[in-house]
């Protein structure tokens, strides 16, 4: 099994601490910004960055859905890391500040991937296609922090 990583980035016009808040706002904000793939949202713990528990189901294809159940820690300043109970995935949310009123927001996504043939196509697409959804979901982020 070889290592599956997506990642996109986004340069949002608000502060790194306002961005990484809305973020880190599982309870409220999180909710909003998630894109049509995501569904079944519920926060089961917490609902504010370190301790969170929050679970959703990721229609990352037609065929394919993720049933996520992940842990939220904060290992650093300004980085928010999801940990998928439910599989070998995990995501890395970084805010950084980009200028002046301005931040810079990269995910990445990395699981371990199938084997065999499966495994090559899963590596060839399914980065952009997870790609294309936090694309979504910055876009919809950018729109709610630029208000």
């Amino acid at each position: 099994m070889a290592q599956v990583e997506a990642t996109t980035e986004r340069i949002v016009a608000a502060d790194a601490e306002t961005v990484f808040d809305a973020l880190a706002d599982y309870s409220g904000t999180r909710g909003k910004v998630l894109s049509e793939q995501f569904s079944e949202y519920e926060v089961r713990e917490g609902g504010d960055g370190e301790g969170t528990l929050v679970h959703w189901k990721l229609q990352a294809t037609k065929k394919r859905v993720r049933d996520c159940l992940l842990e939220v820690s904060e290992p650093t300043d300004g980085e928010l890391v999801e940990k998928d109970r439910n599989s070998s995935m995990v995501t890395t949310w970084r805010v950084t500040p980009a200028g002046e009123g301005r931040s810079r927001v990269v995910v990445t996504s990395v699981w371990d991937g199938a084997g065999g043939i499966g495994g090559f196509f899963e590596r060839t697409f399914a980065p952009k296609g997870l790609g294309r959804i936090y694309d979504a979901v910055l876009d919809k982020l950018a729109a709610e922090v630029e208000k």
